[in-house]
């Protein structure tokens, strides 16, 4: 019988490896709240019109990347509807953002999420077709201050301060305006013009691009297509003052927290709701990612909400691909050991197993990591597992067990020592 794997493109998470998982995400978690965000959480399916409306149906996400199928009916003669896997939860968020009424309120919405996302694209390092995102949206009325330009700059500040406490090294911030809803139609058509001249001459990729979303031919990584990308028309040339405006105070506000970044004009993310600043955040070569270095990005989408049927609710947001944030550290890190637990208890023999149980108990009760062995095991094979799962040990035997003066050794130390039961948890966290 051939033996079951896991389906190509996706993966098994396993200690030691979950434990940095669970870390970044309780870093995210803490410093999100610090910013007044609060946590949604929405279906890991949705109609598909929801994508086709927001995302765009001619996106590469759309056109071929989603998990789409069928569901019929329960009854029979009843209809049934397309649902797909969520390929991003911007859509989704805005959706419950409409469905629940929370432009009702008044007030500003931070919300973020942290969940799996699924595309079918050709799995590489850092990129799977089940991956997860850290995320954020902040939208509502234009009167509870959603559009403006602090918001943009208090969300790249927070990604910042994010990054810095997980202990990213040599990230950059590259930001640019795509401008309003109405400064894209005068710049896609300048695109249209510039590279209907010169489209044959690029990729069979960007070929495509070029009649269908002309703005993602600026995101390509294509080596030889970079020449004539780079003579292309720049997007700043066709912002009007409002959006000049909105990303000059952008700019003040980050330069006032410090926050370093640089001006890339040909950084406009594809997706067809993103309107004025867009932004990514990059680390160095050599940080585990190979060539494709972006970390995360996002941006404002000012009319996402009205695309969905819902009411006018500027927003900005952003996505986290926590695998390539997770490779990031660890490559970074280089040969970090795991951390190990505070001690692991090895019972000398079975009648010692159960007070080998409570004596666990009550370490884990005072807020220590242990792991108990068993009376069974010979010393050599306590001695090899505590080595191998803990910073020392508690040898529990008979005369231990009367005395109730435990044996404990420092594996980092070398040393043994006897310890009395009433002071073990004080001299375990020494």
């Amino acid at each position: 019988m051939a033996t079951l794997k896991a389906v190509r493109g996706t993966r098994d998470l396993l200690p030691p490896d979950t434990a940095l998982w669970n870390h970044v995400e309780a870093t995210a978690r803490a410093v999100f709240a610090r910013y007044g965000f609060g946590e949604i959480r929405t279906p890991i399916f949705e109609e598909t019109t929801l994508f086709a409306r927001g995302v765009g149906e001619e996106t590469d996400i759309v056109s071929k990347e989603m998990y789409t199928w069928e569901d019929r009916g329960r009854a029979e003669g009843s209809s049934g509807q397309s649902l797909t896997l969520r390929p991003e939860n911007t859509a989704g968020v805005v959706r419950a953002y409409i469905e629940h009424k929370m432009a009702d309120t008044g007030m500003l919405q931070k919300l973020f999420y942290i969940g799996p996302q699924f595309r079918r694209e050709r799995p590489q390092r850092g990129r799977y077709r089940q991956f997860w995102q850290i995320g954020a949206e902040v939208l509502g009325p234009a009167w509870s201050g959603s559009d403006s330009a602090l918001r943009d700059a208090e969300v790249l500040e927070m990604l910042a301060t994010f990054l810095n406490e997980l202990g990213v090294k040599g990230w950059k911030l590259e930001l640019n305006s795509v401008g309003s809803s109405t400064d894209r139609p005068r710049y896609l058509e300048a695109l249209r013009e510039a590279l209907a001249p010169v489209k044959h001459l690029l990729c069979e990729d960007n070929q495509r691009r070029a009649e269908t979303n002309p703005l993602r031919v600026l995101d390509s990584k294509e080596p030889g297509d970079q020449e004539i990308i780079n003579n292309l028309p720049k997007i700043a040339d066709y912002l009007d003052d409002a959006s000049k405006e909105h990303f000059a105070q952008v700019l003040a506000a980050l330069d006032a927290c410090g926050v370093p970044y640089a001006i890339n004009p040909r950084l406009v993310r594809g997706l067809d709701y993103y309107t004025r600043t867009t932004f990514e955040f990059t680390v160095p070569d050599g940080s585990g990612l190979g060539t494709q270095n972006a970390l995360l990005g996002g941006g404002r989408y000012d009319g996402l909400s009205e695309m969905l049927g819902g009411p006018k609710a500027p927003g900005i947001g952003f996505a986290i691909g926590e695998d390539r944030l997770i490779l990031t550290l660890q490559a970074q890190a280089g040969e970090a050991t795991a951390k190990k637990l505070d001690a692991f208890i090895a019972p000398m023999g079975v009648a010692q197993n159960a007070l080998a149980l409570a004596l666990a108990q009550e370490l884990r009760r005072a807020g220590l990591s242990v792991e108990v062995g068993d009376g069974s095991f010979r010393l050599k094979k306590s001695f090899d597992a505590a080595d191998k799962l803990a910073r020392q040990m508690i040898i529990l035997g008979e005369d231990e067990a009367a005395s109730g003066v435990l044996t404990v050794k420092n594996f980092n130390k070398g040393e043994q020592t006897k310890v009395a039961r009433a002071e073990l948890v004080e001299a375990l966290r020494g």
